[in-house]
């Protein structure tokens, strides 16, 4: 029996040293990883697709030499705002041989606070601002540097003081830069090409446009530009860099980086197109027809399309009532939507077509407008935000109000038939202190109800949607002119 439980302990002992043995290879233990032999990931070529939410795709080429079995490999150079959980490995020259057993992240970049951290209980020595010279052990160095020296006295420096930190040498588990490290299994020993494709914040890109109308305000010259802020903490370069337009949904959203914008031009010249756009799921891909370089903390703008003569429209829209909407405690109340603004809106809008010397999908952006004085120099007059804008479509920009247009909305009456009907009358004045004649576009919003009819009006009106009308007025130069309205309201 005594014989038999020892046979059975020397089993275990040893089905449990063949685990052991077993999950060490596999990449669970640290020892597997430092006595595997290291590579070095070097460099053969990016693929950057940058979409306009702050995130980007990373395809990053690059060349191991590896050993047959258990390699340790340090990809350096990543981002530093890479999502870890995003990595894709993929051998090239041997895709079902090679694989990644175990990945670690390591992003304790190398700093004065984190070696400080690292040397407590031991000692330093350092020199302030002054040339004081100080060394003893280490007992702190979050806020200042506390040392306690061989006598025992404790010395407290302010760390903005610090001139000089001294030590020995660099604690283990610091790097200079983040850096990917694997354990990578190979079948076979020698030189693979392998591709590292992984997903970054810190990498955003949006359209800016530049416009300037000519003297008439009937056309203009258009420069569309991508601005691309890079604060991911890496540097791309040479890269092959496709951008991608559209709502794509992230389930953690991100904040939306800032771009600069191009001065404008007078007149786009003509040249070979920069971006290629292709359609791409539900989305717009634009491909830069050249490689690129982005450097960390760098903002890039290039141009992306341009057209020179483009018809637009000018258009004077008063939309003194905009401030209301419907709210049922109000519905009845007579002085409820009496006050009005003054101010007449100018716009300029033009389709997105081919025969405007457009047609491509337009990313969403800041449009900037410029217009030349008379000293022939460019004066910038207004800007307007526009979404994804698919071509053939009309864009609309409301770059500022108009100086010598004034509108005027007042109340003249207001009844109540009954417990279920009302009845209001307005009217409308715009006065011309131009020197031509224009159109003013008035927009009217019948907020007290759903169900209502214009019982009269002194001009022609456009229903535009459910609770809207439009009238167009024309008025002389130096001159007024008036719009008068009934509308009855039933429920």
């Amino acid at each position: 029996m005594l014989r038999r439980k020892l046979y059975l302990a020397l089993i275990g002992l040893a089905f449990l040293a063949l685990l052991a043995l077993t999950i060490g290879c596999q990449g669970g233990s640290p020892l597997a990883a430092q006595n595997a032999p290291r590579a070095e990931a070097k460099s053969a070529g990016v693929d950057l697709t940058v979409y306009n939410q702050n995130v980007a795709l990373v395809k990053d080429k690059r060349a191991l030499a590896l050993k047959a079995g258990a390699n340790q490999v340090r990809f350096t150079d990543v981002a530093a705002q890479i999502d870890p959980t995003s990595v894709q490995f993929t051998s090239l020259t041997d895709p079902f041989g090679t694989r990644v057993l175990e990945q670690n992240y390591a992003y304790d970049i190398v700093g004065s606070q984190k070696i400080l951290q690292k040397y407590l209980d031991q000692n330093v020595s350092l020199v302030t601002e002054d040339g004081t010279r100080y060394s003893g052990k280490l007992l702190s160095g979050s806020d200042d540097i506390i040392l306690q020296g061989d006598d025992g006295q404790v010395t407290t420096v302010k760390l903005a003081r610090v001139r000089e930190l001294k030590f020995p040498n660099l604690p283990g588990g610091l790097i200079t830069k983040p850096t990917l490290i694997w354990l990578v299994n190979a079948s076979k020993d020698g030189n693979q090409d392998t591709q590292v494709t992984y997903l970054t914040n810190g990498i955003n890109w949006k359209a800016n446009y530049v416009v300037v109308v000519n003297k008439d305000d009937t056309a203009m010259n258009l420069n569309g530009w991508v601005t691309i802020d890079n604060q991911s903490g890496a540097t791309y370069a040479d890269a092959n860099l496709k951008l991608v337009a559209g709502d794509v949904r992230r389930v953690t959203p991100v904040p939306a980086a800032y771009g600069a914008y191009a001065a404008p031009t007078a007149a786009p010249k003509a040249m070979e197109t920069q971006f290629v756009q292709q359609d791409f799921f539900e989305y717009h891909l634009y491909s830069l027809q050249r490689p690129t370089t982005l450097q960390n903390r760098e903002t890039k703008q290039i141009e992306f399309t341009s057209a020179a003569n483009t018809p637009i429209n000018k258009l004077f829209v008063y939309d003194g009532g905009k401030a209301y909407r419907f709210y049922g405690y109000q519905m009845t109340d007579p002085s409820y939507g009496k006050t009005s603004d003054t101010k007449v809106a100018v716009m300029i809008e033009f389709k997105n077509s081919e025969p405007n010397k457009l047609g491509l999908p337009l990313p969403k952006g800041t449009i900037r407008v410029y217009k030349a004085d008379a000293d022939g120099s460019n004066q910038f007059i207004g800007e307007d935000n526009i979404d994804h804008t698919p071509k053939d479509e009309m864009i609309r920009l409301n770059i500022g109000n108009a100086f010598d247009v004034v509108g005027e909305r007042k109340q003249t009456n207001f009844s109540k038939l009954s417990d279920r009907v009302i009845e209001e009358t307005y009217e409308i004045k715009l006065r011309n202190h131009k020197k031509e004649a224009i159109e003013v576009r008035v927009v009217e919003r019948l907020f007290r109800w759903s169900n209502w009819q214009i019982l009269k009006s002194n001009q022609d009106y456009t229903k535009t949607d459910a609770q809207t009308i439009e009238f167009r007025v024309k008025v002389a130069p130096s001159g007024e002119s008036a719009v008068n309205y009934t509308v009855r309201y039933s429920w």
